[in-house]
């Protein structure tokens, strides 16, 4: 038998705990209902000053999904949503399932072609955004591009009438943008309202959640209703959580970690979900102080800029019975530090878009075993009912102890890639991710992550594929070539680097070329550093060896 088949890891779980749950709720949206039946005057969301009940939620999606349906929204629909993590972006999640279609989760940090390049593949029907990301960005690229988008609806940060917290939100005064609509105003013209279409099932897409892939340019992993409802409850099934607990909201709610760890576990179990706009060391300890959190998930950056936030006292954290951590390599040492600073233990987790957020987890409690070879932490063991193989180069299974590429199966992974074919078969052949990690498992069935097939790069939890960057730079009149890689960055697990040979005659400081690539992309991806060398390393074919580059930062 072999390794995988016989799972070693279910020994690894607490006594007690099950190999598999069964699914309480086959969608997500049905979970919800369930919830804001039971939990109706209970609070679903606190943001600043403002909170948010289950019936808030409910009511108001109900509103949303009307006002789109009235506006030509069709069962199979997408809706685009372009926010921060606002209450606004769980109205809109659940809006887009009421009337029968799916969200699209487009990153805010997204800029004018990473806008334009979602909206056209995904085909958004409408698009839910922030004024001043419709400013910024969103109105340019509907004026320029010839896309589907019918309805564009903008909203404020401050449509709860929270506090203006200028350390996030700025002072900037509400504001409808010319040829939209305001979401306040559609909520209280269809307040009462509720589409009468037939309710999503467990293999409708919920989200289309996009990742880069093999080409470079991203794809919309098809996240369904049964992928979201199934890991929310291995997310609170795993950490044992309830309507007691309270979720602090530290990853962003359009990556799949704060979508399945934040706003499902919140709206399967009823327990609030604190949320802060976004990030901001400062912001999060105050909202830490005053509301008392008991669980969060978040990347491993998060948690070493609140543990060195100025004015971080143990007695912030006491409330905090469960943290864990994932989207990126986490060093032994840094879990040490946070541990010292702040009495808590750092969780392992891994997974990716493609499983829905975790297919592997520490045991709460449970403390990671360190590879003595490598160094490595473990990223855990693998979730209910979820199967992982190591697969040796020839596609058989490698034997324990053996390093190899991660495959997973269970009922998170996606069933595949929006209007992908060929990339969900080479990807996902017979339902089983190839997930393009190398790791090993040792003995015991604890997993351990040791590199990447590819050259994907993963700058603070966020992954960023090499080409796009690179096309982004040869705009530059500048630039005659380049190539970008990841190098090691104590702090963000990885940052982008860019080495470039200009064109003749040309004259470019490294920090000129930076700003300008600031201005187009998202801020995870634009190079942190720039090296200029007369010509690129190549092979004989005239292929430029990002390897050798990657080799020289090492």
């Amino acid at each position: 038998m072999s390794a995988a088949a016989e799972r070693p890891w279910l020994a690894l779980y607490h006594e007690g705990t099950p190999a598999g749950i069964v699914p309480e709720h086959d969608t997500m949206l049905g979970a919800f209902r369930a919830t804001a039946g039971r939990r109706t005057d209970e609070v679903a969301i606190r943001y600043f000053d403002a909170a948010l009940s289950f019936r808030d939620l409910d009511e108001r999606s109900d509103a949303l999904a009307a006002a789109l349906v009235a506006r030509g929204f069709e069962p199979g629909d997408r809706l685009a949503v372009y926010l921060q993590n606002d209450p606004a972006l769980a109205v809109a999640y659940l809006a887009a399932w009421k009337a029968g279609g799916a969200a699209v989760a487009v990153n805010p940090m997204n800029r004018h072609a990473e806008l334009a390049y979602l909206l056209e593949d995904s085909g958004a029907a409408a698009l839910l955004c922030l004024e001043e990301l419709y400013e910024d960005v969103a109105a340019q690229v509907l004026s320029e591009h010839d896309l589907g988008v019918r309805t564009v609806i903008t909203c404020s940060p401050l449509e709860d009438q929270s506090r203006d917290d200028p350390r996030v939100l700025g002072a900037r005064a509400t504001r409808r943008p010319e040829g939209t609509l305001d979401l306040r105003s559609l909520l209280a013209e269809h307040a009462g309202g509720a589409p009468t279409v037939p309710a999503p099932g467990r293999d409708d897409v919920a989200v289309l959640t996009y990742t880069s892939g093999t080409t470079g340019w991203p794809k919309g992993a098809m996240n369904t209703q049964a992928n979201l409802a199934f890991n929310a409850q291995t997310y609170r099934d795993w950490v044992d959580l309830g309507t007691d607990d309270v979720v602090l909201g530290v990853a962003p709610l359009f990556h799949i970690t704060g979508m399945v760890g934040h706003l499902c576990v919140a709206l399967l179990t009823g327990c609030p979900l604190v949320l802060t706009h976004r990030f901001e060391p400062q912001v999060v300890l105050d909202a830490i102080r005053e509301h008392r959190p008991t669980f969060t998930v978040g990347a491993i950056t998060v948690f070493i800029a609140l543990g060195g936030a100025e004015g971080s006292t143990r007695e912030d954290w006491s409330s905090l019975r469960a943290v864990y951590s994932g989207g990126a390599p986490i060093a032994p040492a840094v879990t040490d530090r946070f541990e010292e600073q702040t009495g808590l233990y750092i969780h392992n987790i891994y997974g990716l878009t493609e499983t829905t957020s975790p297919s592997h987890a520490v045991p709460l409690g449970r403390r990671a075993p360190v590879d003595p070879a490598s160094g490595a932490l473990s990223v855990g063991v693998p979730v209910f009912d979820t199967v992982v193989r190591i697969l040796a180069p020839d596609g058989s299974e490698a034997p324990v102890g053996e390093t190899g590429e991660i495959a997973t199966s269970g009922p998170g992974v996606v069933p595949g890639y929006w209007r992908r074919p060929d990339a969900t078969a080479e990807s996902l052949p017979g339902g089983e991710l190839r997930t393009g990690d190398v790791g090993f498992m040792d003995a015991e069935g604890w997993f351990y992550l040791v590199d990447r097939l590819k050259d994907m790069i993963n700058a603070a939890g966020y992954k960023v594929w090499p080409r796009e960057v690179e096309d982004v730079l040869y705009g530059h009149p500048d630039v005659r070539e380049v190539a970008v890689v990841g190098v090691p960055d104590e702090y963000r697990g990885e940052s982008v680097k860019a080495f470039v040979a200009l064109r003749p005659g040309a004259r470019l400081e490294a920090d000129e070329l930076v700003a300008w690539a600031r201005e187009r992309m998202a801020a995870y991806k634009y190079p942190r550093s720039v090296e200029f060398l007369e010509e690129l390393p190549k092979t004989t074919t005239g292929k430029i060896l990002r390897r050798s580059l990657r080799d020289t930062t090492r």
